[in-house]
């Protein structure tokens, strides 16, 4: 598989690139994901001409729209941002996720402040004309915050969407029905630990399809997609737990069953990690091997020395 590439403002990975000239070099980005995927690192504000230092841009509502503003001159810049995006495709359109600058009026996902021209007065309501834009125009892709990736659930969260994402962009096209029933079949597991209506609703739909038009198919991503991007409950992961164990009924002795339901019922109490069910089960799934659970995305679902649920 080719490397995957993931977006990055430019400044994650150590630009000094700031209105300041500084940088918010991002040390998981570089020194973890870092080792699996190829950044692809843009600056809006560089991309549309401004110096390094600049005057500061900040959002101001206006008619009910957030514009982005030089706060000195009071130059509206928004459209230069929305033809920035434009330009960007080209490579955006390669990427498999993309790590934005937290706070910033281009870049930032949310709680931007958003300024009342009038007053003065901001509220933490905005999001990035940058960011709103890969909103818009890529649905499925998985975006995230810098700041955000200091969450151990929502950074394992990101990584596993990133690696499912990459994976349907390498699927051929045109998509023929056996290559999305394996890829959905991968994604069982996971999609029982994000949304259950989902993971129901979709096997369904999965199943009845004849021709995978290209609405079809973007509606599908879209829909996993937005499935997968709240991390899973402790519940729904016990739930996926104690469906994997009963794979392994047959072969296990008592003490081994009780050992294993003990491990789940423990992560469930959050007195274990969830890595510690987790290596069980994929100690007897080596022990028993079974086709369906080696191909479940869920038990691995990207590099391991990320370590990214040892924290869940």
């Amino acid at each position: 598989m080719q490397q995957i590439k993931v977006g990055i403002s430019a400044c994650l990975l150590g630009d000094e690139v700031r209105f300041d000239g500084g940088h918010k070099r991002s040390a998981f980005c570089t020194d973890e994901l870092g080792r699996h995927v190829e950044f692809v690192k843009l600056c809006p504000e560089v991309g549309i001409g401004l110096p390094v230092p600049r005057p500061t841009i900040r959002l101001e509502e206006q008619h009910g729209e957030p514009r982005a503003v030089v706060a000195k001159t009071g130059e509206d810049v928004t459209a230069r941002l929305i033809a920035f995006a434009e330009r960007a495709q080209p490579h955006v359109s390669q990427v498999s996720g993309y790590v934005l600058c937290a706070k910033s009026p281009s870049c930032g996902m949310e709680r931007v402040k958003l300024y009342n021209p009038e007053n003065g007065h901001a509220r933490k309501e905005g999001e990035g004309i940058f960011a709103a834009q890969l909103r818009q125009r890529y649905p499925a892709l998985p975006l995230e915050e810098d700041g955000r990736l200091n969450d151990p659930q929502l950074r394992e969260n990101f990584v596993m969407r990133v690696f499912v994402y990459a994976t349907w962009q390498a699927l051929p096209e045109p998509l023929s029905k056996a290559d999305l029933l394996k890829f959905h079949t991968s994604l069982k597991l996971l999609l029982l630990a994000h949304d259950q209506q989902v993971y129901r609703s979709l096997g369904r739909d999965v199943a009845a399809v004849q021709t995978i038009s290209t609405a079809t198919r973007k509606k599908y991503i879209e829909t996993v997609m937005a499935a997968l991007a709240s991390p899973a409950t402790r519940a729904n992961h016990t739930n996926v737990l104690q469906h994997i164990q009963g794979y392994f009924k047959q072969y296990l002795s008592a003490s081994q069953r009780e050992e294993l339901t003990d491990s789940i019922l423990s992560y469930h109490e959050g007195t274990e990690p969830l890595l510690v069910p987790l290596t069980l089960l994929r100690h007897y799934l080596r022990e028993y091997p079974s086709d369906y659970l080696t191909g479940q995305r869920y038990l691995n679902p990207y590099p391991k020395d990320l370590k990214l649920r040892y924290g869940l």
